[in-house]
């Protein structure tokens, strides 16, 4: 049990790749969550896709989406960053090195899917992938490969019913969808 799926959204410019939010789920049963209270929330809007698909999913005071009866009540909302899981990036690190830590594996394996920007965006915490802590993987194991691997059709595999986009939402399906892949792989070798 050393395995943790994990999820970040951010921004991505071509230049640069700007955390909003994280998720991870551990085999051992933890999860954790949190947003970037440093994230570049005019950006972030001014990107039609993460403020249709990401922003809603975030702690927001105000928050009034489309369609509403005119255009006057509609609202993007602020973060709430009176909310417990609104962070600044260096709590965020510290945390997110604390929970892969507390794993029972020296270094566990970290699954994403499509994970080479989540990995990107994750060793960015803390700088440098030199600059990672003792127990951070160097490398994501990516789900779209292992799909890939076995010869599943998109089809077959687990679908998430709801919370496409919202960080956490999305790591808990990566590990149904990581846990079938497993399961599988199983049955096809009995």
């Amino acid at each position: 049990m050393s395995d943790i799926d994990y999820d970040l959204e951010f921004l991505e410019d071509g230049h640069t790749i700007e955390l909003i939010s994280i998720g991870m789920v551990a085999d051992d049963g933890r999860e954790y969550y949190a947003v970037n209270s440093e994230m570049p929330v005019d950006r972030i809007l001014a990107n039609h896709w993460l403020k249709a698909n990401v922003w809603p999913h975030l702690p927001l005071r105000g928050y009034k989406p489309w369609p509403q009866i005119n255009a006057l009540q509609v609202s993007d909302g602020v973060l709430d960053l009176s909310d417990s899981r609104v962070k600044p990036r260096f709590v965020i690190a510290n945390e997110v090195r604390d929970f892969i830590q507390a794993t029972d594996a020296v270094t566990p394996k970290l699954w994403a899917d499509y994970g080479a920007y989540d990995h990107v965006a994750l060793c960015q915490l803390w700088g440098t992938m030199a600059r990672l802590p003792l127990g951070v993987p160097m490398w994501t194991h990516d789900l779209q490969q292992e799909i890939e691997r076995l010869g599943i059709d998109y089809s077959e595999l687990p679908q998430q019913m709801e919370g496409a986009h919202d960080a956490l939402a999305d790591a808990r399906h990566n590990r149904t969808v990581r846990l079938w892949l497993g399961e599988h792989e199983r049955s096809l070798k009995a």
